[in-house]
């Protein structure tokens, strides 16, 4: 009986703003609606995406409305919420909840903050629950520093923040320079803020040095505070050279206290139009796809034992979503 799985960041809802894209296209993205049905994905998170442009918060609302569509198309998809958590693994369809990746997806640079948060809230309205979300992607913005620059948390952060105090949503610092993730945990200490951290899809930096994996530093806080570390699966994340190191990242999170934090986030997108060729293959073979993932389980039930596996398969992330919602 394959083993029942959550994964915490795909990029469906972007790609499928592009026309004569659709969620049974599994040649096109490796989260495709067939491929979670081979690999028994029961929950998927999608992210709801947007990079800083002029009408970036425009195409947070498309995505928020294919979402709210998806909900109410006649497919192999349903809205996953609360009332599914005691059920979890049951349902033939696969859940799926909304993230958002990027305050841009709702406040572009130059939109009041007043307006910004308006637009979120009809995200809000659109997709329901939101189970995380990050300030920034790969740029600086508003917010604050992305993973590829050096800044750190900017006035309307603090307001951001301050706005997810108590709301059940959580941070996610997989896009976080180093300086934006150490703000955000002071200040959300210094304001004794009520605000679950995780990292949705991150490694860690000790196995493979890049700036899209953790710090030990954050990721032991993230531990620490209960919260959970996504596996990423892009090649360019985990070592472009060695297949292995995903075992190593998984065996990290581990070493460092994570048996109860590490999960999957395997950042499955849409690779075809991105300018950067030198990264193809995106995903090594033995993980190009969602549709191997008991293959994957396999691998870590021979590594770590089935107890860690089926944590990290699912228990971790249900656990998390059940103190979230409790």
């Amino acid at each position: 009986m394959k083993t029942a799985v959550i994964d915490l960041h795909c990029d469906l809802l972007s790609y499928l703003t592009q026309p004569n894209s659709g969620i049974y296209k599994t040649e096109d993205i490796g989260c495709a609606v067939p491929f979670l049905m081979k690999g028994n994905v029961k929950l998927q998170i999608m992210a709801i995406f947007a990079p800083v442009t002029d009408d970036s918060h425009e195409f947070g609302l498309q995505q928020s409305e294919i979402f709210r569509q998806l909900d109410h198309q006649e497919n192999e998809l349903y809205r996953f919420g609360k009332q599914d958590l005691n059920t979890f693994g049951t349902a033939e369809k696969i859940g799926m909840l909304a993230a958002i990746e990027s305050g841009s997806a709702f406040c572009t640079e130059t939109i009041p903050l007043k307006q910004g948060f308006e637009n979120l809230e009809r995200i809000i309205g659109n997709v329901g629950n939101i189970l995380y979300m990050s300030f920034t992607h790969h740029a600086e913005n508003r917010f604050g520093g992305g993973n590829f620059s050096t800044a750190g948390l900017k006035n309307d952060g603090k307001a951001l923040l301050d706005y997810l105090h108590g709301r059940n949503i959580a941070l996610d610092f997989s896009h976080t320079s180093d300086a934006l993730a150490h703000d955000m945990l002071r200040y959300i200490a210094k304001e004794n803020l009520k605000i679950p951290i995780l990292a949705s899809h991150s490694n860690y930096r000790p196995v493979f040095a890049h700036p899209r994996n953790l710090t030990d530093e954050v990721a032991k806080e993230i531990i620490h505070q209960q919260g959970l570390i996504g596996l990423n699966f892009v090649r360019a994340f985990v070592n472009p050279k060695d297949e292995k190191s995903l075992e190593k990242h998984a065996a990290h999170g581990i070493q460092l206290g994570g048996e109860d934090a590490v999960c999957y986030g395997a950042d499955y997108f849409y690779t075809k139009n991105h300018p950067d060729k030198s990264r193809i293959p995106f995903y090594f073979p033995a993980y190009e796809n969602a549709g191997l993932y008991p293959e994957i389980n396999e691998s870590l039930k021979e590594n770590f034992g089935e107890e860690q596996m089926q944590k990290i398969s699912s228990e971790n992330a249900l656990n998390f979503m059940k103190r979230l919602w409790s």
